[in-house]
């Protein structure tokens, strides 16, 4: 595995701490996130938007998504709900560009290709290994070169829904990728990644690629 592996007793606070110094290291008038999925990251983005207050110009910011169900964008299995709900609703003037299966993958493609790079890309860790929507044995996994956005399926039937997802491509234009992981259930795909193996998660790389795992993932 590529990257730096923190344990921490609290991933979101941990994460709330990277981010706000990525912020205040920004090297130009705007600053950028593209943004996860899932519990761990609903429980990271509620506490980013309580700790923010006062440090970040939400007007400075804009934020992306890393990867979409094909569901509609109220349905509670759509990441651009969560992020409605447990960051936007608080982070007053930030420019949020959402995915759309709809518009598909051209479509964000263009609006990812705008960014020379990322200053954060947050990303966590299925337990079958993928990250994003790229999952194992998916074609998605071996996108064109110069692709940033492709639509992808989990062809072993593990996580539900259509997808689109940024590729490898887009994550290695990110300063810094980072994983927030928690929990027993991520044990086995973390010590799996960490032992190097055939993983969608192991492939990442970034200018820098920051690993924040709890005691229970860890082992």
């Amino acid at each position: 595995m590529v990257g730096e592996v923190v344990t921490v007793d609290d991933v979101a606070g941990a994460f709330c701490s990277v981010v706000l110094e990525s912020y205040g290291r920004r090297p130009g008038p705007r600053w950028n996130m593209v943004l996860s999925g899932g519990p761990t990251a609903r429980h990271c983005y509620e506490r980013l938007a309580a700790s923010a207050g006062g440090i970040v110009n939400w007007s400075e910011v804009d934020l992306y998504m890393g990867d979409e169900r094909c569901v509609a964008a109220d349905d509670p299995d759509a990441n651009q709900r969560l992020v409605r709900e447990s960051l936007l609703s608080r982070a007053d003037g930030a420019t949020f560009h959402p995915m759309s299966c709809t518009d598909g993958p051209d479509a964000y493609d263009a609006v990812l290709s705008r960014c020379e790079a990322f200053d954060v890309v947050h990303l966590g860790l299925g337990p079958d290994g993928h990250t994003a929507s790229l999952f194992p044995d998916s074609p998605a996994l071996a996108a064109p070169p110069g692709r940033l956005v492709v639509r992808s399926t989990d062809p072993h039937e593990n996580n539900p829904h259509d997808r689109m997802t940024i590729t490898y491509e887009a994550i290695a234009r990110a300063r810094l990728a980072v994983f927030t992981v928690s929990g027993r259930s991520k044990r086995s795909a973390f010590a799996a990644v960490r032992a190097g193996a055939d993983a969608p998660a192991t492939a990442v790389r970034a200018g820098r690629v920051l690993w924040l795992v709890d005691p229970a993932a860890a082992g």
